[in-house]
């Protein structure tokens, strides 16, 4: 199992980034696909998550009309766009998949969270 997360960078604070996690040796399409950030010296924290087939997302309340989650099933890849990004944002970002039902609620617990990416890194300078 393999989640590459890739796109992460510097930007000046109002820009936006596009981070991408490609998802190799699992059924992606089985998986509730969230994104998570840590800033350094802060708890691990919820994004946004999509629904198995790309219908429902859920997002945490700093991300709510910023940060946008897709996904592609045939290319097993998912997408964080980032728009108007803040200094607070600045954190490593990592992709993670969760094994669920096709109606399960997107969780915002990563222990829910069975697969994790290795992180990219996201600073934005104000």
């Amino acid at each position: 199992v393999q989640l590459q997360a890739s796109g992460g960078g510097l930007v000046q604070a109002g820009g936006s980034l596009r981070l991408s996690c490609a998802a190799s040796n699992f059924m992606f399409s089985r998986y509730t696909m969230g994104w998570f950030r840590q800033a350094s010296g802060k708890d691990r924290e919820f994004v946004i998550g999509i629904s198995r087939n790309g219908r429902n997302t859920y997002a945490a309340d700093f991300a709510e009309g910023r940060f946008t989650i897709s996904r592609d099933n045939d290319q097993k890849t998912v997408y964080l766009q980032m728009d108007s990004l803040r200094p607070e944002d600045t954190a490593v970002y990592y992709c993670a998949a969760d094994h669920t039902i096709l109606t399960a609620p997107i969780s915002r617990n990563p222990l829910e969270y069975d697969y994790w990416g290795q992180g990219t890194l996201v600073t934005v300078s104000s």
